[in-house]
Parts: structure tokens; C-alpha cells; sequence
């Protein structure tokens, strides 16, 4: 009701009005007339920012709820199928991943997030956490790198994650601890220049960069607050919550299946798991993150 009659306000208010009048009027009434629609349409939106506030106020209390009991968080089915998955001999040479290297050693998981992305000799490249989880599945495991990339995001209750279950046990193994990637090789120097250039581009069809949402304090998409990723306070507080259970999506999204649907968000081409892109992008929110806590898998709304 209220809604209505604000709409025939503006409406008779927006009216054209007669031509001898508006002659007779002039200018300094037109201006009122457009003043008065613009404190209208305020007064319109200010009942739709209120109730906004009051969802993301039931969004947090839900996700504290949550987080006061671990053990009712779902991302935990991930961990457990991604420990069983790391564990068990798979693919064409019937192999485990316990002589993947993370980067503190064949088959070593504790803490192997934490220092992450990083530059790995083998194989000549910075990495994140699944680009090396897919290397390994390829290199030691002999399955298909292509057909590992072809489906790797699935929605949930689609499929049974296997990379992304895995993604999620490793991180779980450096919860608590703190981001420490050291990014000063000179690759991975370069791949941090990389993300933030990326991370500032505008392009594709609506003319978006990750920056467009995230390089201010204060935004929101919908009902929900954007986070000020070009800050280091802010970064520190969100990155190391990824993967995350989303309750909206009802499964476990990675930072790698973030970075695709924020891309797929903004009708970019997509974005290829484990390409130079998205690990470029990685790292620099990691090197904006560092020496926050790892809390992952957390749950996001």
C-alpha cells in the first residue's frame, strides 16, 4: 500500500505539464519538481536498505549459530570425502596422492595451505592449492588433465566433488594458522603483479573488474555485503574462510570455484580452473591476506 501510493506520487509529479503553464511556471518550478522526485525516490528505497540490513543481521546470526557448534557445519562432509579420496590408489596407475608434494614434502598436508600459492620446480610454475592437486592427479595419478577441467565446479547434489572435496580437506588440515605465502620468488612476484592488474580491469560486456565490487567499503549485491578485498584488513578476514559451504548453493564452493562464478557473474569468457588467470588472481588476494587466520571450511550465506 505504501509502495502504490508513493508510485502515483512520482507519477503525477513526473507528469508533462501543460505547455502554457510550464511557460508561465518556469525553470525554478521544474526544479523543485525534479528535487521533489529525487527525495521520493530516497524515501522509496529507504524501507528496501532497511529490510536488507535486517536479512544480512538473520544471515549472520544463522552463520554464528552455526559456527558455535563445528560439528553442525556440512563443509565437514567434504573434508571427510576429500581425506578418503587423498588416501585412496585411483586413476590409471591405481596410485594415492601420498607423494604429492604440496610444498612441505611428499604427502604432507599440515600446514601445506597455508604457505600457498607458491613456485614449484617440477613443474616451472606458481600454483595454488588445486592447480597442484590437478598436476598431481595428472602427473602421479595418470588421469586426463582435460577431462579433469572439463566439469570441475559441479552444483550441488550434481556429482560427487572429487578435486574441490580434496581442495577442502587439505585447507581444513591448516585451519587455525596463519596465511604465511612467502611470494618472493621472482615468478611468484610476477604472478601477484598479474592479480592485481587483473583484479583492476574492467572488461567484458558490462564493463566489470573484481574491483567494481571489491575495491570499496560499503557495497552490496543483492541482500548481501561485499567485502573490501583491496584492503588487507578485510582480506585477512575473508580469504582464509574459502572453501566455504554457501547455505544458498547447499554445497562447498573453493576459492578457484568462487573466482569462476564471479566471472560467469560478470559474462566473462570462462574461467579455466588452474589456468594463469585464476592463480594470478589467487595470489594476489593471498598476498593482500597475509597473516590472516585459516578458518576454512566456513560457511557463507
Amino acid at each position: 500500500m505504501y509502495f502504490g501510493r508513493l508510485a502515483s506520487a512520482i507519477r503525477g509529479l513526473a507528469r508533462t505539464p501543460d505547455p502554457a503553464k510550464q511557460q508561465r511556471e518556469g525553470n525554478p518550478v521544474k526544479l523543485k519538481r525534479l528535487l521533489l522526485l529525487g527525495a521520493l525516490a530516497v524515501l522509496a528505497l529507504a524501507p528496501m536498505a532497511g529490510a536488507q540490513d535486517d536479512t544480512e543481521r538473520a544471515l549472520e546470526k544463522y552463520r554464528k549459530m552455526l559456527k558455535e557448534d563445528p560439528w553442525t557445519n556440512p563443509g565437514l562432509l567434504d573434508v571427510d570425502r576429500g581425506e578418503t579420496l587423498w588416501s585412496t590408489p585411483r586413476g590409471p596407475k591405481n596410485v594415492s596422492l601420498a607423494q604429492c608434494d604440496l610444498g612441505k614434502g611428499p604427502g604432507k598436508v599440515e600446514g601445506a595451505f597455508a604457505e600457498l600459492p607458491r613456485y614449484f620446480a617440477d613443474a616451472d610454475k606458481v600454483m595454488d592449492l588445486e592447480t597442484r592437486l590437478l598436476w598431481c592427479m595428472e602427473t602421479l595419478q595418470g588421469f586426463n588433465r582435460a577431462d579433469l577441467v572439463k566439469r570441475p565446479h559441479p552444483a550441488g547434489g550434481a556429482r560427487v566433488k572429487e578435486l574441490g572435496a580434496i581442495a577442502t580437506y587439505v585447507a581444513n588440515k591448516s585451519e587455525g594458522l596463519k596465511f604465511s605465502a612467502k611470494l618472493d620468488h621472482a615468478k611468484e612476484k610476477d604472478m601477484v603483479a598479474l592479480g592485481e592488474a587483473l583484479f583492476m580491469r574492467r572488461s567484458g560486456p558490462f564493463d566489470f573488474a573484481c574491483a567494481t565490487c571489491h575495491a570499496e567499503e560499503g557495497k552490496r549485491i543483492r541482500l548481501q555485503g561485499l567485502p573490501f578485498l583491496s584492503s588487507a584488513d578485510e582480506a585477512r578476514k575473508v580469504i582464509g574462510e574459502w572453501p566455504a559451504y554457501r547455505v544458498s548453493t547447499t554445497h562447498v564452493m573453493t576459492m578457484q570455484h568462487r573466482l569462476f562464478d564471479c566471472y560467469w557473474q560478470m559474462r566473462m569468457p570462462e574461467l579455466e580452473l588452474g589456468s594463469e588467470t585464476s592463480v594470478a588472481l589467487i595470489a594476489y588476494l593471498t598476498s593482500k591476506a597475509n597473516g590472516g587466520a585459516i578458518s576454512a571450511p566456513a560457511i557463507k550465506r
